[in-house]
């Protein structure tokens, strides 16, 4: 007997000894643990799925997640920090990047950059296609402008960087981060119409972010157009015109036609000459993101303007959680570019992942130190994320604790009983995916409670039917497409997706799909009404009651109720209609009929029939 049990532990000893072992650097990516592990990411994805948590295939998860994730599969994770202190010098805050100041015989003047503002259909983006000769506003879903484009106009030899913002409500974020980049702002208002609610919108937001004006009273040439009328509201914004004795640069023009744009253009130059705008090229560029997209065979892209320093071919920067090595810079037609200069934008190309739109970027000395400062970098955000996760679960806690056990049983039968529309987001860029889950949260409603349980930018991916798929939400997707693989799941696991490419028609679809949520409503119609006559016998138990139709008509197998002097007696449907000996299916007002109520033989004379229908009414949010 002892032989056999010393053979066991012999058996045993190496089975414990090969455990694998392995170590990964935070933050831990899900497809990095997947390759690590040795198994399909979206294996690891179902299993954080079961574990209650929805990540996609580029997302980091917490370091006890994916050690818990490695010790399923029969692996022993360490997590190891940047930095060599471990685990404390983790809670360290990413080295900042010192950027020293510049000296002013080292600046050069650089080109304005002008954002264009204005009421939706003011004709911000006619004016832009004029100057670039291109036809842009034909190119936008609905003529609305969706995205913040930056393009440069050359006007005398002198360069001007143009902004185009979106006029749209839902847009109004992307319209004050225009505002907040920019030198100069064109405020476009039409002649017909003058100020409009996103007109001083627009106003507010440059006045915000103290950036000079210059107004552009669009379709002079319109019915109804006063260039006066304008000039008198601008006097009462405060932003009086220089012929009224003001110091706002004004020019009435017509973008269609091309009346006073030149003028136009020399009011932005010497407006910009007024300011003197400058900066040094010679510097490790900075600069902000204006947009940024998913782009099917380039990867993460996004359009830059840069504010000092140039950037070229091969520089490598970071931006907030994300680091690029610039493999290529385009111009807004796609031709190739050098280098960038203060004032000008550049689309840029080898981004690690989408930025977001508005935040800044810095030139650092190589890649590998943009790669550990935007890691770093994710990290603090990831740990301030948890932390206001905890503070709001202590703060629920609490407020529970307060509770009286009956108010604790209320709220939690009232959240049950809450109606929830759950919805993964989809856009085509950054900015409008910002603006869209801004506009859904906007959505104002007592009954239906809206939640965004995740979003991306780029098509539709699996992985997004499977976070879909696992929250019961919908996906909700603006001007994107679905990869190949997309509509099978789709069918396959009952997700529903709503999908426009104009910003409005989007946000009615979901307060559609909202009020479908909602238990249906239910309304009474009434049809006719009939008096009882006589009551005749067709046997024991089945009397009829001879009627005239006083209003309305009385139909076959619709609703009935018997009224006695004001009192119901009895609801049922009416299951035998006759006029003279014929069986009918409608008897209308001023003819007699014979009608029997089911469950019903107790008719007297002057009872009253009321014949109705139930309809079930469509609930509102």
């Amino acid at each position: 007997m002892p032989a056999p049990e010393s053979g066991s532990a012999a058996s045993e000893a190496p089975a414990a000894e090969t455990r694998k072992k392995l170590s990964l650097r935070a933050p831990v990516v899900v497809r990095d643990l997947a390759a690590a592990l040795d198994i399909r990411p979206f294996r690891i994805i179902s299993e954080l799925m079961s574990m209650g948590i929805f990540a996609s295939l580029n997302q980091d998860i917490k370091d006890e997640v994916a050690v818990k994730i490695a010790d399923s599969h029969g692996v022993d994770l360490e997590v190891k920090h940047r930095e060599k202190g471990g685990a404390q010098q983790a809670q360290k805050p990413a080295p900042e990047i010192k950027e020293p100041e510049d000296d002013e015989k080292d600046k050069e003047p650089r080109c304005p950059v002008v954002c264009v503002l204005g009421h939706v259909d003011h004709g911000k983006t006619t004016l832009l296609d004029y100057y670039r000769k291109s036809n842009v506003t034909a190119g936008e879903a609905g003529g609305i402008t969706q995205h913040v484009g930056a393009y440069t106009v050359v006007h005398n030899g002198q360069r001007i960087t143009f902004l185009d913002t979106p006029g749209h409500a839902a847009f109004s974020k992307m319209r004050e981060r225009g505002a907040a980049l920019t030198d100069i702002a064109v405020l476009v208002v039409a002649a017909d119409d003058g100020f409009m609610p996103q007109t001083d919108e627009a106003l507010k937001f440059a006045q915000k972010n103290n950036v000079q004006i210059v107004v552009a009273i669009n379709k002079c040439d319109a019915k109804g157009a006063n260039v006066d009328r304008v000039k008198q509201q601008m006097q009462q914004r405060g932003i009086t015109s220089e012929d009224w004795g003001g110091s706002v640069l004004c020019e009435a023009v017509s973008a269609l036609k091309g009346t006073n744009m030149e003028a136009l253009l020399d009011a932005i130059l010497l407006q910009a000459e007024v300011m003197e705008l400058k900066a040094n090229p010679k510097r490790p560029a900075e600069g902000v993101v204006v947009e940024a997209q998913m782009e099917q065979g380039r990867g993460p892209t996004a359009t830059v303007i840069v504010q000092r320093g140039t950037l070229k071919t091969g520089d490598a920067f970071v931006c907030a959680q994300h680091f690029c090595r610039v493999r290529a810079i385009l111009d807004e037609y796609g031709k190739p570019l050098k280098s960038v200069a203060p004032g000008n934008p550049g689309r840029v190309l080898g981004w690690s992942g989408v930025p977001s739109a508005g935040s800044v970027f810095s030139v650092v000395k190589n890649a590998r130190e943009a790669e550990k400062i935007a890691e770093e970098n994710k990290y603090k955000l990831r740990k301030a994320e948890e932390a206001e996760a905890e503070e709001a679960k202590a703060a629920a806690s609490a407020a529970q604790k307060g509770m009286s056990d009956m108010d604790l049983l209320n709220s939690l039968l009232k959240e049950s009983n809450e109606k929830v529309f759950r919805c993964v987001l989809k856009a085509d860029v950054d900015g409008t995916l910002e603006a869209l889950e801004g506009a859904l949260l906007g959505i104002k409603s007592k009954r239906v409670k809206i939640e965004v349980v995740g979003g991306s930018v780029g098509p539709i991916t699996p992985g997004d039917v499977n976070t879909a798929s696992a929250a019961n939400a919908v996906i909700v997707a603006f001007d994107v497409k679905q990869e190949n693989s997309v509509p099978a799941m789709l069918k396959r696991l009952g997700v529903k997706v709503i999908a426009h490419d104009i910003i409005y028609m989007l946000l009615d679809m979901v307060k559609e799909a909202m009020a479908e949520l909602l238990d249906p409503e239910y309304k009474e119609n009434a049809v006719g009404e009939a008096e009882v006559r006589a009551i005749f016998s067709l046997g024991k138990n089945n009397n009829v009651a001879g009627s005239m139709v006083l209003d309305g008509s009385i139909r076959r197998d619709f609703n009935a109720r018997v009224v006695r002097k004001g009192e119901v007696l009895h609801t049922g449907k009416i299951d035998t209609l006759k006029r003279f000996k014929d069986d009918v299916t409608e008897v209308k007002a001023g003819y007699e009929c014979g009608i029997r109520v089911t469950g019903f033989d107790e008719y007297q004379e002057g009872d009253r029939i009321e014949c109705f229908e139930i309809l079930e009414v469509r609930p509102s949010l």
